[in-house]
């Protein structure tokens, strides 16, 4: 009897009992990359959030060009991958956006559609309130064509729809001509009651502001008043982050290096205050801040430099004013730290080193948000954003 217990137990559900406790312990991990050279697409992992360890192997491994920017639905049945490709890509030349289902049990995606975002190098996407709407930036290397945002219908079943809009500024500020010579879209995303839609392009030193409604098939984004927000010239806007009351918003700027905050003001973002992440007569190579993101409890705030420093920032947040006030900075112990997330503990953090081919997994401490000692290394080829399924 002893001796056909275990077989018995295999062939009536023990493998699916080890999935369940496996999931208890962690999550599924997301990571997109270029795959311009050994990469082939999303690789999705099990991260164990008691040890901070990902898994050594993928539990799958998607394929598809240049997936460098993940979005994934409220509800975790569908994902978005931007398809980051240009003239400059190993393979497929045409920027496209892809969707994904996420089956409920085994988390495997499986590809719903893929439709061309009209545009060059899409590097990022993100969903409309309530979700009808996927919007893509084109952040377009070459100055032909210009950089642009593209809008496009999302079905319930994750199905996208061909391009329903697509705005360009032809407002390139030229500051610096290498990189500033035309549009650079660089990120798009929507006030937390859904208005308003936000639009950093680099080239032009400017956030343009949208109206968005849903209902308006059409065009669902019209020109807000005013229709864009100023930013130094050079300074290069890359990513926006608005705090879970909507009350303030943070931005990126890339080429200056620098963190500007602003209180939200009936859709119009007022500068309160600019946080030098390098020294100010500090060259160019030092300057290339990225990524940005709160802790869950809204106390504190991380941004990456990917210059010569490679490092990450962390802040404590000002609860009343929103303001920002430095606590520490760490190497990233890797090159080019494209994107990073906090684990859904609060007890981790996960960096995205692109160029140095690894995602660094390091201790954080929910009391004082600050980082401790790197937990583990792990090799993948060009990773560039790192999402977690819930």
């Amino acid at each position: 009897m002893k001796r056909h217990f275990l077989p018995l137990l295999l062939a009536s559900g023990i493998s699916v009992l080890s999935s369940h406790a496996m999931a208890a312990s962690g999550y599924d991990l997301l990571v997109g990359t270029y795959t311009n050279a050994a990469s082939e697409g999303i690789y999705r992992y099990h991260f164990d959030s008691a040890t901070g360890q990902i898994s050594a192997k993928p539990l799958q491994v998607t394929k598809t060009e240049n997936p460098s920017w993940l979005t994934i639905s409220k509800d975790q049945k569908h994902l978005f991958a931007v398809n980051e490709n240009g003239p400059d890509s190993a393979h497929d030349k045409v920027g496209k956006v892809s969707a994904f289902k996420i089956d409920p049990k085994t988390r495997d995606l499986t590809l719903i559609n893929q439709v061309e975002t009209k545009g060059e190098d899409p590097t990022f996407s993100s969903l409309a309130k309530g979700e009808k709407h996927l919007f893509v930036a084109n952040y377009s290397v070459h100055p032909n064509p210009n950089g642009s945002l593209s809008v496009f219908g999302v079905g319930a079943d994750g199905t996208l729809s061909q391009l329903v809009q697509q705005e360009s500024h032809d407002a390139a500020s030229k500051v610096v001509a290498e990189r500033q010579g035309s549009d650079h879209v660089h990120s798009v995303v929507s006030s937390p009651d859904g208005r308003f839609v936000y639009v950093q392009d680099l080239g032009a030193d400017k956030v343009f502001v949208y109206h968005y409604d849903a209902a308006n098939k059409a065009k669902p984004l019209t020109a807000a008043s005013p229709a864009s927000v100023q930013l130094p010239p050079g300074s290069g806007p890359r990513h926006l982050l608005f705090s879970a009351d909507g009350k303030h918003a943070y931005l990126t700027t890339e080429m200056s290096g620098q963190v500007f905050v602003f209180d939200v003001k009936a859709g119009n973002l007022v500068q309160k205050q600019v946080v030098n992440l390098t020294a100010a007569d500090a060259d160019a190579a030092h300057k290339a801040t990225a990524a940005l993101h709160f802790s869950a409890d809204g106390k504190y705030f991380y941004v990456t430099n990917r210059g010569q420093t490679s490092e990450i920032l962390v802040f404590a947040i000002d609860k009343a004013s929103g303001e920002l006030k430095e606590v520490q900075r760490r190497s990233v112990e890797g090159i080019e730290p494209r994107e990073f997330t906090l684990d859904p503990s609060g007890k981790f953090v996960l960096i995205a080193n692109q160029k140095s081919n690894q995602i660094v997994v390091v201790k954080r401490d929910p009391a004082t948000g600050k980082l401790g000692d790197t937990v583990q290394k792990l090799d993948v080829d060009s990773p560039s954003d790192v999402k977690f399924l819930r």
